[in-house]
C-alpha cells in the first residue's frame, strides 16, 4: 500500500485496504485516569505495532513538576525490528522547540498547542513495513503523568520506495570560537573587517546538525542558540549554512549566506513568528542586549527536500568563520533507507539541561 497524500485536493479519493488505528493511554478500566505514570528513571514502551503501516499523527501531553522537564524526558522509536533507534530526542526538542521550553507555536509538521504549549503534536509521516515501537524514558527525578495518542494507518503491505523517518538531537556547549569578546564587532571597524575577512574555505569547525549515510532526503531542523556571553558580538547570525552531499568536499553543493538567511528571516530578526515552513519561536533579547539568551528557529524542507544518494552532512557556522562561543543545540529530521549510521551517544541529562 502506498502512503496517501493529505492535501485537500485529494481527500475525496477513496482508498482500498487501509484501516485507521490508534494506540493511546486511555483508562482500560473505563474511568478517567487516561494517563500512564512513569516513575523516576523509568523507561516504558508506549506502542508496539506489528505489521505494515504509517504513523500519521502523534499527540502527547505530560505533567512533571521539574524545571526543564522537556529536556529530561526522551522519546525513542524503532522501525522494522531494527536494533538502534531511528528517533532519539528529548521530548520537547522532538516536538519543535529546544532549551527545555514549552510554549504555543505552530508549523505544518509540528505544533505545541494550548494550554501554554503543553499539547504536543507531530504530523511527520512515519512508515514501517513489519513493526513500529515507541518508548518514553523519564530521566527526571520525579514521577510523571503521560497522555498520548499514536494514530496510524494499517496496510496489508507497504509499497517499496518509502524511506524511514529519523530524528536526531545534538548539542555543542559551548562552541569553540576564535573571536575576541573584549572587542565590539559593531563599533570597532578594524575588528569587524578582521572577522568578516577571515575565510572559511573548508567548513571544519562548523556546528554539525546532521551526518547521515544511505539514500534519503533531509527535511529540516530547528536550531537553538543560547548567547550566554554578554557582548555585542553575540549576534548569532552571519554563520553560513553548508550542506555537503554524497561525500563532496569543497565547495559544498548548498552554501548559504548567513544563519538568519537559512531560516528565511533577515536583518537580525527580533520578532517571534510562525509559518508552515519556517519561524522564530523563541526570542529573548532586550534593547540593551538584543540577542541575549535563548533563541530558537526552524526551517522545514517540505516543498524542497534535500536529496542524497550516499551521505549528507548538514553544518552551520557559529558566527562568521566560527568566531563565536555560544551554546548550540539542534534537532534534525530526515528520511532514509536502513540501516542508518549509528547516532552519537545521547548526552546524559545533566549535559542536556539549558543554561
Amino acid at each position: 500500500m502506498q502512503i496517501g497524500t493529505s492535501s485537500l485536493g485529494s481527500l475525496a479519493r477513496l482508498r482500498e485496504g487501509v484501516r485507521r488505528e490508534r494506540v493511546s493511554s486511555w483508562d482500560r478500566k473505563g474511568g478517567n485516569r487516561d494517563f500512564w505514570v512513569l516513575a523516576p528513571h523509568q523507561e516504558s514502551a508506549i506502542a508496539e505495532i506489528e505489521g505494515a503501516g504509517c504513523v500519521k499523527h502523534v499527540w502527547m501531553t505530560l505533567w512533571c513538576p521539574e524545571r526543564a522537564y522537556a529536556r529530561k524526558i526522551v522519546l525513542r522509536a524503532w522501525w522494522d525490528n531494527e536494533l538502534q533507534p531511528s528517533i532519539e530526542s528529548p521530548i520537547g526538542d522532538f516536538f519543535g522547540i529546544g532549551h527545555g521550553i514549552v510554549k504555543n507555536f505552530w508549523s505544518l509538521p509540528l505544533q505545541m498547542s494550548p494550554s501554554d504549549g503543553r499539547g504536543f503534536n507531530c504530523w511527520w509521516p512515519m512508515p514501517f513495513s513489519t513493526s513500529a515501537r515507541f518508548q518514553i524514558a523519564n530521566e527526571s527525578d520525579s514521577a510523571m503523568n503521560l497522555y498520548f495518542y499514536i494514530d496510524y494507518e494499517r496496510y496489508e503491505t507497504l509499497e517499496e520506495g518509502h524511506g524511514r523517518f529519523h530524528v536526531q538531537w545534538r548539542r555543542e556547549n559551548p562552541t569553540f570560537g576564535w573571536g575576541d569578546d573584549s572587542r565590539n564587532l559593531w563599533e570597532d571597524e578594524l575588528y569587524r573587517k578582521e572577522v568578516w575577512d577571515t575565510p572559511n574555505l573548508h567548513g571544519d569547525g562548523n556546528y554539525v546538525i546532521l551526518e547521515a549515510e544511505g539514500k534519503g532526503h533531509y527535511v529540516g531542523c530547528h536550531l537553538d542558540v543560547d548567547c550566554f556571553a554578554r557582548t555585542k558580538n553575540a549576534w548569532w547570525g552571519e554563520g553560513d549554512d553548508m550542506i555537503f552531499i554524497d561525500g563532496e568536499s569543497w565547495p559544498p553543493r548548498l552554501h548559504g549566506t548567513g544563519s538568519e538567511d537559512y531560516f528565511d528571516t533577515a536583518y537580525c530578526p527580533r520578532q517571534e513568528f510562525c509559518t508552515p515552513y519556517h519561524g522564530l519561536t523563541v526570542y529573548s533579547g532586550t534593547k540593551e542586549w538584543p540577542w541575549q539568551g535563548k533563541n530558537s528557529l526552524y526551517r522545514y524542507h517540505i516543498e524542497d527536500p534535500i536529496y542524497f544518494e550516499r551521505s549528507i552532512r548538514v553544518t552551520i557556522e557559529h558566527g562568521h568563520a566560527n568566531n563565536l562561543n555560544n551554546d548550540y543545540s539542534s534537532t534534525a529530521y530526515w528520511y532514509q533507507t536502513e540501516p542508518h549510521r549509528p547516532f552519537p551517544p545521547l548526552l546524559p541529562v545533566e549535559e542536556r539541561l539549558p543554561r
